[in-house]
């Protein structure tokens, strides 16, 4: 946000403020051979998959040491090599791709699961429900993550639906379960358990997150919207705080922690804030396939830039 603020960040800004454990909770629950795909307020997930500090905000300024070395917006990453899929940002349009890939895994006999997340907003657009078809008709080894976090972009939950969207799923054939989703602890035994479930054959699950956002839609929505008394009760159920109580509880020395913490990421941006910005004449490297490519013989397409230093790298995926 302070990058953002000093003009660093191009475009806009959307954060995960406040509902933290969603994507922290059930990215801890799945193994190195699942497949996540990942949203803008998932953060958390993309360090929980090994994603380098640095790498991820030298993408939000558009560095050419970034994920796609300045060629997509601040937020549309990931890092296939560790299992984060590049988000699509028409939401939810990532239900999608997670359930195509449940679809592969269920026809290569794999035991692995996809899992996504997605806004309650996002639950009201067709394509949400042709993936929870879907997943439900072919019983697909996939987790949706449904943040529910009170508001689409500005509309209140009881002017979207009629229905809470977690009691959707049973019309489509699977459970869906509500949980705390700003209790990291209890967000990762419900992925946990969904998890489970689909490697033996149960199928998807749809776990409902109860949260808030914390923060406007993103840096240019100051969320005057919301009733003051809202988000100071939300306040009170801060994901992070609450983790830390435990913590204490444990014995863990919390401030070396944050110490810890704040110095990794201070460090992180004075890398990223020395990475150039991307070379204007190499602008369509990597936008076009520039040699014939015969279909079929096992080796993937153009996947775009991996390299730390921003150089293209054509690996098979």
């Amino acid at each position: 946000m302070n990058l953002y603020r000093q003009g660093k960040v191009p475009g806009s800004f959307y954060d995960g403020f406040g509902q933290e454990a969603v994507s922290a909770g059930a990215a801890f629950a799945m193994a190195a051979e699942d497949r996540l795909c990942i949203l803008h307020r998932d953060l958390a997930a993309h360090l929980v998959r090994g994603v380098d500090p640095a790498r991820a905000l030298a993408q939000y300024m558009g560095r050419a040491g970034g994920f796609t070395a300045g060629r997509d917006g601040n937020v549309h990453f990931g890092d296939r090599t560790l299992g984060c899929v590049g988000m699509v940002s028409m939401l939810p349009d990532m239900m999608l791709v997670a359930t195509g890939m449940a679809m592969a895994f269920k026809l290569r006999g794999e035991r692995r699961v996809a899992l996504t997340w997605f806004g309650d907003g996002s639950s009201s657009r067709g394509d949400w429900h042709e993936a929870m078809n879907w997943a439900g008709v072919q019983q697909l080894p996939v987790i949706f993550v449904l943040e529910n976090n009170q508001y689409a972009y500005s509309t209140p939950l009881d002017q979207q639906f009629a229905v809470d969207p977690v009691e959707r799923a049973a019309a489509y054939g699977f459970p869906g379960l509500s949980v705390d989703g700003n209790d990291v602890e209890a967000v990762f035994e419900a992925t946990r358990a969904a998890r489970e479930r689909a490697l033996a054959g149960g199928g998807p699950t749809l776990i409902e997150a109860v949260t808030m956002r914390m923060h406007g839609h993103a840096a240019h929505d100051d969320m005057r919207y919301v009733p003051k008394e809202m988000v100071e009760e939300w306040a009170r159920k801060d994901p992070i705080e609450r983790q830390e109580r435990r913590l204490v509880e444990l014995g863990v020395d919390v401030e070396a922690l944050r110490a810890e913490v704040r110095a990794t990421v201070d460090a992180a941006a004075e890398e990223a804030l020395a990475m150039p910005m991307p070379d204007p004449g190499s602008a369509i490297d990597g936008v076009f396939a520039d040699e014939a490519e015969p279909l079929g013989d096992g080796r993937a397409p153009w996947s775009g830039f991996t390299g730390s230093n921003g150089s293209a790298e054509r690996r098979a995926a």
